[in-house]
């Protein structure tokens, strides 16, 4: 009988014990951190009715494309690196199959304070020389001539301060090369630009939603040097033309892409603007010590240019 009672109550017991420790709460294991890489990937492209660069064009007033890709690393929340490159459709007296950018950096912030230091080097694949030389091709018919190599490089830094949050921002660049086009003449620019961010609106077409848009502009100045000797091509004590150049435009940005609609213009006559572009479709003028064969270009004049653009990463935009 003793042995009945303690086994009914050692069973008890256990069973007490057992729904005691099902009644307890059991602490989840805590879900693992998500690591998030350093490493991203911006790139992207547009569709333009002018590829201008610094006031010229540079695909003679016609249509152009270009695209972009660049690999960036997060050293921290403040500092990054990056080295991109960029593919041009150019129209150019040197005939090559591209323009293509390749340049790399540092990005710094600080609040609203950024800084971008780094290098950029220009080539223009298969050029072909047009000089009236032996070796080379005959002069085009209005008598300009062009090198035969034009790859050149620069370092640039450019500083930005964002003002208001989204509403207003300032910059500053600076690009220097010791050889601007392989012409042996060193060439800086520097320029300051503005933008202001207007409210977004809706257009309630139903596909698209919400659209932001915003002003920008700039203004810029490019200081050249004296070119080497290259016969046929450039005499003595040739001097570059120094020459200021702007744009003021808008933008409406929807998703990842934006249209913008800009005005460029620059102080140079038809003149200068042949000395330095060597424009197989300038027609005849005046000639004058720095522009000897007295062609007039239109490549500098005023131009308003439409552009489609579209901008991703893949940490925003390929989740």
């Amino acid at each position: 009988m003793n042995k009945l009672v303690m086994s009914v109550m050692a069973a008890a017991t256990m069973s007490g014990g057992a729904a005691i420790a099902a009644d307890m709460p059991v602490k989840a294991r805590p879900a693992p951190v998500a690591v998030v890489s350093p490493w991203d990937w911006a790139f992207g492209g547009a569709l333009m009715s002018d590829y201008n660069f610094r006031g010229i064009s540079q695909s003679n007033r016609g249509p152009s494309v270009t695209a972009y890709s660049e690999t960036r690393y997060n050293v921290n929340s403040s500092f990054q690196l990056y080295l991109a490159s960029q593919y041009w459709a150019v129209t150019l007296p040197t005939d090559p199959t591209a323009e293509v950018d390749i340049f790399g950096g540092a990005r710094f912030t600080s609040g609203p304070v950024t800084l971008d230091v780094g290098g950029m080097y220009y080539w223009y694949p298969r050029e072909r020389q047009y000089n009236g030389l032996p070796g080379g091709l005959p002069a085009f018919t209005n008598g300009n001539t062009t090198l035969k190599d034009t790859d050149f490089w620069e370092v640039y830094g450019k500083l930005g301060w964002e003002v208001i949050k989204d509403k207003f921002s300032v910059g500053a660049n600076v690009y220097y090369s010791p050889s601007w086009l392989n012409t042996g003449a060193d060439g800086l620019f520097a320029s300051v630009t503005a933008k202001v961010g207007l409210p977004s609106f809706r257009l309630g077409w139903g596909l698209v939603d919400e659209v932001g848009w915003y002003v920008s502009g700039e203004a810029g100045y490019y200081w050249l040097g004296t070119t080497d000797v290259v016969p046929n091509v450039f005499g003595p004590g040739n001097n570059l033309p120094d020459y200021a150049t702007w744009n003021v435009g808008m933008a409406f940005t929807w998703k990842v892409a934006t249209l913008d609609l800009r005005y460029y213009d620059t102080n140079l006559n038809k003149g200068e603007c042949n000395a330095l572009t060597a424009d197989p479709t300038a027609g005849p003028g005046t000639p004058t010590i720095v522009n000897p064969t007295g062609n007039q270009s239109r490549w500098c004049g005023a131009s308003f240019i439409a552009a489609l653009k579209f901008d991703l990463t893949a940490s925003a935009n390929l989740k």
